[in-house]
């Protein structure tokens, strides 16, 4: 039976300093390091060996990807970056610390940028630090200013219908090293989650979550590797 894995990449730095990430580029902590490669472990360990990878345009994930393809012994599979799985775009608010944040505007306004399902955070000025229209990985893309969970979803979506799912249909097994905001995105969809109870799921960092599939179309509901 196919199965799809998805898996959020391990702890980064700017998760440890608690800080919006969004499309900013930055790398694994040792921890998140350690998280990948237990990832990669237990997929050898419960014999879940993944045929063919997507991934996000983005250090975090697509090392986590690499680590854990190592450590299950599939680092020779193929394997697809796209921007369309790209964390969330936090506008405005990439590089700040949440704490800060909401102590200058208040926690919830905070909550309502993070958690809202279609409320998106100020837009990021261009021309900011953080301004990644010229970044090459980018070209052709019109990389957005802000973008709230349904404009996400958006935009994954149809990549999963392209791509991802046709995999699936053809008998693969597909793991997704990707992001909490992209990942949440493929799960409301695959597990039919209302717009309100979407935004209270959590996707810890380098636990694998695993859907079967027949036909084309997922079997049962979604649950965690460790647990099978």
């Amino acid at each position: 039976m196919p199965k799809l894995i998805l898996l959020r990449h391990g702890q980064s730095q700017w998760n440890l300093e608690n800080r919006f990430t969004g499309w900013w580029d930055v790398d694994l902590t040792e921890k998140g390091v350690a998280e990948a490669r237990a990832a990669g472990g237990l997929l050898k360990d419960k014999g879940v060996l993944p045929t063919c990878a997507f991934t996000s345009l983005q250090t975090r994930a697509i090392k986590t990807l690499h680590l854990a393809l190592e450590e299950a012994g599939r680092l020779w599979i193929p394997e697809v970056k796209d921007w369309r799985l790209n964390e969330r775009h936090y506008g405005g608010l990439t590089g700040l610390n949440k704490a800060e944040t909401a102590a200058r505007h208040g926690e919830e306004q905070v909550r309502i940028w993070r958690r809202s399902f279609d409320v998106p955070p100020p837009p990021l000025e261009p021309g900011s630090a953080y301004d990644l229209s010229a970044d090459p990985r980018y070209a052709g893309i019109a990389v957005p200013a802000t973008e709230s969970l349904k404009l996400t979803i958006a935009r994954v979506l149809p990549f999963w219908d392209s791509a991802i799912q046709p995999a699936l249909a053809r008998g693969e097994t597909v793991i997704i090293a990707a992001h909490g905001n992209s990942l949440r995105a493929l799960v409301k969809h695959l597990s039919g989650i209302s717009d309100a109870e979407i935004t209270a799921l959590e996707i810890p960092t380098g636990a694998p979550i695993i859907y079967d599939f027949a036909d084309g179309a997922p079997q049962g509901e979604r649950y965690y590797l460790k647990d099978a």
